[in-house]
């Protein structure tokens, strides 16, 4: 059986202010164009289907166009929400969607859905489990261990059915430690939203969604297919990809990937002023692509940001390097907030009014009012 994994498309995004639906646009394309020719039997959509709880109208249309085409093409869909999609927007209509073989994670309430598909080898269950936060689950099962993300998501797949048997395959929305982040993705309090692999031990494959290289966690079965586009300076020297997975006998898994080619490439120049106009004019590389410059001019370029964009048109961000940008620190005492998680910041700021050091009651306390205000803001 032959599934192809994509995530985190994010659509709706805008990157330093522009809109990114276009580029969307173009690499949905190239991926229905390389689905039809694969001919997969299932395609998983591990979440952040959306950049915001409430995305544009651009956005669900792009998202619409798409999910019709894969069902023009009679390819089933399996769908979940991630941290950043409104679970109950993504769900609406998702038991007429079932008619089209669109298969929409519902709301978490305790259940997770199962769609059975088969093949010469005998039965593939997918499991569609929808990003987790502690309180849902608490809300779900109240006398149940599900205070870290960790407890929450082993308390979940404790109460789902799993056919040891079957072939067994988890589309998911959550951070594995000792995976890689990039810029474009959201920090939590002290990493305090990670899960070990080990949690996943009962599934064949377990295709993830959140971060956005393209990696395995924990081991090559368990993995995050990336972002299909570009959404930091981070991720300039990645090559974005879709995942396909194959699965033979139960135990046969295999996982490649298909590389795809963006509407603009994303790139970090870094030189004087000089140099990095000159390169436009000797280097092969698109005018168009978007540009992360770092100057190392000593003195400051007049309307440097103005000029440069005559060159490259698509300029993200200006910054420079020198001497009196490395000489520029924090304030003697001071820490550097944008280093530091909430929860770090809130405890040197307990042992500045109080004297002593919170203690671990205290700690694990703030961290979850912290965790709370966190969720409510979403």
């Amino acid at each position: 059986m032959k599934l192809i994994h994509l995530s985190d498309l994010h659509l709706g995004k805008r990157l330093n202010e522009l809109s990114m639906i276009e580029d969307q646009r173009y690499i949905l394309i190239q991926i229905l164009s390389i689905i039809a020719g694969e001919q997969p039997d299932g395609v998983l959509l591990a979440g952040d289907i959306y950049d915001k709880a409430v995305p544009p109208a651009e956005a669900v249309q792009l998202f619409d166009f798409f999910l019709t085409s894969l069902a023009d093409q009679g390819i089933p869909v399996f769908v979940i929400n991630g941290n950043h999609d409104s679970a109950e927007r993504l769900a609406f209509g998702a038991q007429l969607m079932s008619g089209r073989g669109i298969y929409m994670a519902p709301v978490y309430d305790g259940r997770v859905r199962k769609i059975c598909l088969s093949d010469a080898y005998g039965e593939v269950h997918i499991h569609l489990l929808p990003f987790l936060k502690p309180a849902l689950v608490r809300h779900a099962f109240e006398t149940e261990p599900a205070e870290s993300y960790e407890e929450a998501v082993r308390t979940a797949l404790r109460h789902m059915e799993i056919d040891p048997q079957a072939r067994n395959v988890l589309v998911a929305h959550q951070f594995v430690a000792g995976a890689s982040r990039c810029e474009s993705e959201e920090t939590p309090v002290g990493g305090l939203d990670m899960v070990s692999a080990s949690v996943f031990d009962a599934f064949d494959y377990v295709a993830l969604g959140h971060l956005h290289s393209p990696q395995p966690a924990g081991r090559d079965t368990i993995r995050y297919c990336g972002t299909p586009l570009k959404y930091s300076a981070s991720e300039a020297e990645q090559k974005k990809s879709m995942t396909v997975v194959e699965l033979g006998e139960k135990g046969a898994v295999t996982v490649r990937e298909l590389f795809l080619k963006p509407l603009h490439e994303m790139r970090r120049l870094r030189g004087t002023y000089l140099e990095v106009t000159a390169r436009s004019f000797y280097e092969s590389f698109d005018r168009e692509d978007y540009v992360y410059i770092t100057l190392t001019d000593e003195e400051d370029i007049p309307d440097g940001m103005a000029k440069l964009r005559i060159v490259y048109p698509n300029l993200m961000q200006l910054e420079y390097d020198n001497r009196r940008t490395r000489s520029i620190g924090p304030l003697p005492g001071v820490s550097e907030p944008e280093k530091k998680t909430e929860l770090e910041l809130f405890e040197e700021f307990y042992e500045l009014q109080n004297n002593q050091a919170m203690s671990g009651q205290q700690r694990e306390f703030a961290r979850r009012i912290i965790e709370e205000l966190k969720e409510d803001s979403r």
